[in-house]
């Protein structure tokens, strides 16, 4: 079996953003040469995300509005969290663990095997700080 890792640093100038690493992704299968296998991508920290969907900029502006909406706002005097660790990053590790940390993309035919539209992406919930994504590529 080959294999490739790949690490990713993020220090975004939003406290959120979505950053499409797709072409990171594809990098990464392509470095270790695989044909039929996966690739797996995930967050390294506990207030991001790894994610499948649409790169289109009105999807990503009701992303952001349904997890500060609907999920998690960002109102931290509402978290015990916050209160007990002296952060205000609460609503932060509440999107992550809805939106998810890693996704898994398999490889067939020595190439990405997604639907239409399909790209992954890094959801960064706290940011203005270093983060890191690993990207591991492993089949034959």
């Amino acid at each position: 079996m080959k294999t490739h890792t790949t690490y990713l640093t993020f220090n975004t100038k939003h406290r959120q953003e979505i950053i499409d690493i797709t072409d990171d992704v594809e990098a990464c299968r392509a470095a270790a040469g695989i044909r039929e296998g996966f690739v797996l991508v995930s967050a390294m920290h506990i207030s991001a995300s790894v994610f499948v969907n649409d790169h289109e900029s009105g999807l990503w502006k009701d992303i952001l509005d349904w997890l500060e909406h609907r999920i998690a706002p960002w109102d931290p005097d509402h978290y015990r969290h916050n209160s007990g660790t002296g952060e205000d990053n609460a609503a932060a590790h509440l999107r992550s663990l809805t939106v998810g940390h890693e996704v898994i993309v398999p490889v067939t035919d020595g190439k990405l095997d997604f639907g239409p539209w399909q790209r992954v992406f890094y959801g960064e919930w706290d940011g203005q700080r270093k983060k890191r994504v690993v990207i591991k590529a492993m089949g034959d």
